[in-house]
């Protein structure tokens, strides 16, 4: 199982935004460089952050802002922005074998597996916030 960047991404773009706002303007290209990766992968990000009601952008370079209490978003909230409500976490293979006992019967004895854990790896996010983060990181820099 690999998820990809965009929630990483999402997330680090997140806690740049709560913990340098109050002192700049932070921007896609300032993001961008915190990081490192080509502005135009930020606001396509942004972007998705936007639509979901967790940024506010300002045209032109007037930056980003969290829109609410970081401590009411969740990692949940931000995976589910950028990855969609919908995402595969497991892929199954296409065609198991109808004439194997084992081909017939693995979405069966599986399905249940895989879904359960969906929802762990579910509640684990939802369990953290942004300012779960943002404290976190307060306290390794003191």
């Amino acid at each position: 199982m690999r998820i990809s960047s965009r929630f990483t991404i999402a997330t680090h773009a997140l806690v740049c935004i709560e913990h340098f706002g109050k002192q700049h303007k932070v921007t896609s290209a300032f993001i961008a460089e915190s990081v490192n990766v080509n502005p135009v992968v930020i606001r396509r990000i942004l972007g998705q952050l936007k639509d979901a009601n967790i940024v506010s952008i300002e045209a032109g370079v007037g930056g980003a802002s969290i829109v609410g209490n970081p401590a009411d978003i969740t990692l949940l909230d931000v995976f589910s922005a950028v990855e969609g409500e919908d995402y595969e976490m497991f892929r199954f293979h296409d065609n198991p074998n109808p004439n194997c006992e084992v081909g017939r019967n693995i979405h069966a004895i599986l399905d249940g597996e895989l879904e359960a854990a969906r929802k762990a790896f579910e509640r684990r996010l939802e369990a953290t916030t942004l300012q779960d983060l943002v404290d976190h990181l307060d306290a390794k820099l003191a």
